[in-house]
């Protein structure tokens, strides 16, 4: 098949796209597909008419463009095919705090948080004690996320996320916990990972993406019946948003309030050191292989066969 590669765009996950974007080609090419490269930020008035004349588009892309929806929408419009969640639920998945009530009408265990859509009046505080999370509501990879122990520092952290232009979510900072990561592929769960940072009190922007940065062990050495209960609230989650294909779920779990989920991915990273690729490999896909899986999952979802 020819399959539109599309990466890049202009989120600050820009070069954490591009990068999964090299990985993705080389084992489109090598299952045999023809491989056309699009980078959103070079031509994206021209992304409709290049995606018409090819049979699928692989999207790698994270944060928006990309996540939420915006490249599904205009796929779907022009009748492409394309592996993962369709435009509403990749775009309830992105904003935590859509996300966060879906989770919550679903019965789904998530962190106390509050939304601030603009800033504050000053000597504002959550309703909850600090450690605080305070996260761009529809960001990703850590990035411009901030753990806030002091109340004296919440201004500093939010300034930072309203000068990109977004909304905030503080979220209760449930620290010390176990960090744990689970997919979903299709119908089923994926064996759960457990993520122990090198350095730093969370999962940043460093510890993604640099080698060796934290410990990802898969399948999580975990008691089987949280490994159960990670697979049944993964999956839940996915069905919560309406998603498709495949997804990652967040979560963070403690002795007081067990397991609770954080977020939900529509586009997992697709990196050398990527969580969803590790996971698959523990259930025994390699990379083409999971490739070829999300393609298979894309062209169901259109009544259409490889």
């Amino acid at each position: 098949m020819k399959v539109l590669l599309v990466a890049g765009g202009w989120s600050s996950e820009r070069e954490v796209s591009l990068s999964g974007a090299v990985q993705i080609g080389k084992a489109l090419k090598s299952l045999g597909h023809e491989v056309v490269p699009c980078d959103l930020s070079d031509d994206f008035p021209g992304f409709v008419a290049a995606a018409r004349i090819c049979d699928f588009a692989f999207l790698n892309l994270h944060g928006a463009p990309g996540e939420d929806g915006l490249p599904q929408a205009l796929l779907d419009a022009a009748g492409v095919p394309y592996q993962g969640a369709g435009p509403a639920g990749s775009f309830l998945a992105l904003n935590k705090a859509a996300s966060k009530q879906l989770f919550i009408s679903h019965g789904l265990p998530t962190p106390r948080w509050d939304f601030l859509p603009t800033p504050p009046p000053a000597g504002y505080a959550p309703a909850f004690p600090p450690p605080w999370f305070v996260k761009p509501n529809s960001g990703g990879s850590s990035v411009y996320m901030s753990l806030v122990r002091d109340p004296a520092e919440l201004p500093a952290a939010l300034e930072k996320i309203f000068a990109t232009g977004d909304a905030a979510l503080i979220e209760e900072g449930l620290c010390g916990g176990m960090e744990l990561t689970c997919a979903v592929l299709g119908d089923e769960a994926l064996p759960p990972i457990l993520i122990r940072p090198k350095a730093g009190e969370f999962f940043d922007y460093a510890s993604k993406y640099q080698p060796e940065a934290a410990d990802e062990i898969c399948p999580a050495p975990i008691p089987r019946a949280l490994t159960d209960e990670l697979g049944r609230l993964s999956l839940a989650a996915h069905a919560a948003l309406g998603l498709t294909g495949y997804s990652r779920a967040d979560f963070i779990h403690t002795d007081k309030h067990g397991l609770m989920l954080l977020e939900v991915n529509t586009l997992p990273g697709m990196t050398p050191t990527s969580l969803l690729p590790r996971s698959a490999r523990a259930a025994g896909l390699d990379f083409p292989q999971l490739i070829a899986k999300l393609m298979e999952l894309g062209l169901a979802r259109r009544g259409k066969r490889p």
